[in-house]
């Protein structure tokens, strides 16, 4: 028996292998392979990668909390108290102080009377979607959402209908048509690659006269939006019981996790019926604690808030460009459209040479002819930082 096993041919790859060989190959000649970078200390707008020091427009560390002191001794003092790992679901003995304590903070901070923890905004999006809508319903999701909702609306079995960007012609006529159920219009707060802003009245109107809910994601928005960061919903002082609300805890918070607020109901609902919540073990107690630190200082520090907008007008101003185009945004994410994958991911080396880091996004990220340089500002940039880099845009440009 073992002389005639070694007398089979042995293929260097099975099947499944060799076509994901392929596919990266074919990645890899088209320029959409993605590359991972090692950050050595903290995270900031100046940084260590790869063993070179840059400045930083990549991060969504909107707010400059991410290397914060009160964050950082936040979370190692927790660590002290109640160990690195929580060591369960939330339901189970995972749910300590320190999450107890971030859920009332977050409630105070956005007038909502429920809130719900999750690890991240993913699972935050998949919990709600997959708990709230199944295959007798539907979800009308704008063709520009993040990809979290999108897997969420697949995997609910719901019938997932997309309309153009921001089209609300479209969105009422989906709406007008459809005899589902439950009706869930979902949407990006602010869009994570274009930078601009849902018209979240004009859905929460269209959502009021077909029967539907409005899920927002404002993974982007919290933090930076509304004159005490409460993000989209107080940019358009808009309050509903129609409304459920996304955020997440690792951008202009600094620290790592999610939340979804809206009447009480609901979340007690997602409490008992949210997979991606019951299943999981709870975030560890010191990340909890650095969010609550970062929820603080975005109710007390306005001063954050107000200087990353003076920096965002500060940059759109003075951004004079030519051959590329610089995308309608308030926020702090400013895209340059480049249009080719090969020129966008040489405009970002070119950046890298200089010692400035900006990432090429491209296909299937953003629509194909799209590949742009994806810039994202924060409170912790200086003026000199902004004209730094638009020296080096406009130079890069002009040649």
């Amino acid at each position: 028996m073992s002389s005639m096993l070694e007398s089979q041919p042995v293929k260097a790859n099975p099947p499944l292998l060799e076509a994901l060989q392929a596919e990266l190959a074919e990645r890899t000649s088209l320029g959409l392979l993605r590359q991972r970078r090692v950050l050595n200390g903290m995270q900031g707008v100046h940084v260590e990668v790869d063993g070179k020091r840059l400045l930083s427009f990549c991060s969504n560390d909107y707010l400059g909390l991410a290397s914060h002191p009160h964050l950082i001794a936040a979370m190692r003092d927790t660590a002290a108290i109640a160990g690195a790992g929580s060591g369960a679901s939330h339901l189970v003995t995972g749910h300590q102080q320190a999450h107890e304590a971030l859920e009332q903070a977050l409630q105070a901070l956005m007038c909502l009377p429920g809130i719900l923890l999750f690890t991240t905004g993913y699972m935050a999006n998949l919990g709600v979607i997959t708990a709230l809508c199944g295959r007798d319903d539907a979800i009308f999701a704008d063709k520009l959402n993040h990809s979290s909702l999108n897997d969420a609306a697949l995997l609910s079995r719901a019938e997932l209908k997309r309309f153009p960007h921001n089209d609300l012609s479209s969105l009422e006529r989906l709406l007008a048509q459809s005899q589902a159920r439950r009706k869930l219009v979902v949407a990006d707060a602010v869009f994570s690659m274009d930078g601009d802003l849902a018209p979240v009245p004009e859905l929460l109107a269209l959502c009021e006269r077909y029967d539907a809910y409005l899920m927002l994601d404002d993974a982007h928005g919290f933090g930076v939006l509304g004159s005490e960061g409460r993000g989209i919903l107080e940019h358009f002082a808009l309050d509903s019981p129609r409304i459920i609300y996304m955020a997440t805890l690792g951008k202009a918070a600094g620290a790592a996790g999610a939340f979804v607020a809206g009447p009480k109901i609901l979340t007690d609902y997602l409490m008992q019926t949210a997979r991606p919540y019951i299943y999981t073990t709870a975030s560890p107690a010191p990340v909890a604690a650095a969010a609550m630190a970062g929820v603080q200082l975005i109710q007390q520090d306005h001063a954050r808030r107000a200087h990353l907008h003076q920096l965002i007008a500060e940059f759109r101003a003075a951004c004079q460009l030519q051959r590329w185009q610089l995308m309608a945004s308030a926020t702090a994410i400013q895209p340059i459209i480049i249009g080719s994958n090969d020129e966008a991911l040489q405009v970002s080396k070119r950046l890298l040479e200089q010692g400035i880091i900006v990432p090429a996004i491209r296909p299937p990220t953003v629509p194909k002819g799209t590949a742009r340089l994806r810039i994202s500002l924060s409170a912790a940039h200086t003026h000199e930082d902004i004209e730094q880099l638009l020296q080096a845009l406009h130079t890069l440009e002009a040649t």
